[in-house]
């Protein structure tokens, strides 16, 4: 039996939150575990993903964390694609992206990349979407964030999914 669309998000939320809470979350550079604790810090999970790395691509700290918030709690906290993964395609982005309208290969080749990245996130947590990895199944009516405390750091599977997708990037782009 296919498990309904609450019970599949709870499901891939659990397995991700255990993960972390086992010890599973590898950390295995200083750009990860510094993606980590930005994110501790109290920054969202673009944020935390961005701008350890912008400096790679030639953009200063306080310029990624400001152009990246926006995409924080699955964009705007609507709970739709990872704020993790936005920040993985966007960094893709400044190193590979096109700037010519009229280049069709250049751009194929951003969507391609793009597409591999988040596949391979996929792959590892069950889903891009935001509130599948959290477990969500209610609509987000506020765009208020959620106070940080021990009990929201706790619950989330957050700090697993930005080292996901800090070891991505260093695989895939650096």
């Amino acid at each position: 039996m296919i498990p309904a669309p609450a019970e599949a998000a709870r499901n891939i939320r659990n397995v991700v939150v255990k993960m972390h809470n086992q010890g599973n979350l590898s950390l295995s550079t200083s750009r990860t575990k510094q993606a980590v604790e930005t994110f501790y810090e109290g920054y969202n999970c673009a944020q935390s993903v961005f701008a350890t790395y912008a400096d790679c691509f030639g953009m200063d700290r306080e310029t990624a964390l400001r152009m990246s918030s926006a995409m924080g709690a699955g964009v705007g906290r609507m709970r739709e694609v990872c704020g993790a993964v936005s920040s993985m395609a966007m960094l893709a982005g400044l190193k590979e992206g096109n700037s010519n309208p009229q280049d069709e290969d250049a751009k194929e080749r951003i969507y391609a990349r793009v597409r591999q990245m988040s596949e391979r996130f996929r792959k590892e947590n069950g889903s891009i979407i935001c509130k599948e990895l959290l477990g969500i199944t209610e609509v987000e009516e506020s765009a208020k964030p959620q106070p940080r405390t021990r009990e929201y750091y706790e619950s989330r599977p957050c700090p697993h999914l930005i080292a996901c997708a800090a070891r991505i990037i260093e695989e895939e782009l650096l």
